[in-house]
């Protein structure tokens, strides 16, 4: 099966929920394709609220399961002028033993509404998309860094962020607290080792 084959082929068991959503969100950019697992639903950021309201209340999508951030800045596939980041929202019907993946593309500096009116549980992976990525959610209740320390600069799982970080903690015992310094590591050269017993010509 190509891709384009299965980016049309979209599981029956969904039609009902797939042209709703379409009759009431097509005018908003609403795109379904098949994934690997489940169909994901590539929605504006506009309308994530209102359709994350329909998909639990109307299709028993009843548990947000996972939220995260990606960094498509990379990705092959990416055309220029498209947004850097997507936020992932895979959901669990329980009643209905169904997966469903929504994704939101949103570019730095923009605002994604928080869906926690909908789900409690995205409080903290909203947070945690905030702190490792910089995506913002408008409407959160309590948007702040959850992984990082209080006065942690910089995102580390965007692409362009060093991986040696900026800065490093460390405990003074003069000061009696942890204090940050300029990072001073450099990135190693790993040089190719000649293992016992290989032929060195």
């Amino acid at each position: 099966m190509t891709m384009s084959e299965l980016e049309t082929k979209v599981p029956t068991q969904y039609l009902d929920e797939i042209t709703s959503l379409e009759q009431c969100f097509s005018a908003q950019g609403f795109v379904v394709k098949a994934g690997i697992d489940c169909p994901v639903l590539h929605v504006s950021r506009e309308s994530i609220v209102d359709v994350c309201h329909v998909l639990k209340s109307e299709f028993k999508f009843e548990q947000l399961i996972d939220l995260c951030g990606v960094d498509v800045s990379e990705l092959p596939s990416r055309v220029e002028g498209e947004p850097r980041f997507e936020v992932v929202y895979n959901l669990l019907s329980v009643s209905k033993n169904k997966r469903l993946r929504v994704k939101v593309q949103v570019n730095e500096r923009e605002m994604v509404d928080s869906v926690t009116e909908v789900w409690v549980t995205a409080n903290w992976y909203e947070r945690e998309a905030f702190d490792m990525y910089g995506i913002i959610f408008n409407h959160h209740p309590d948007l702040r860094r959850l992984l990082t320390d209080y006065g942690f600069e910089g995102y580390p799982l965007r692409k362009d962020f060093p991986l040696t970080g900026h800065a490093e903690i460390f405990f003074d015992e003069a000061q009696w607290r942890c204090v940050y310094k300029p990072n001073k590591l450099e990135n190693r050269v790993l040089i190719p080792r000649a293992w016992p017993g290989v032929d060195r010509g």
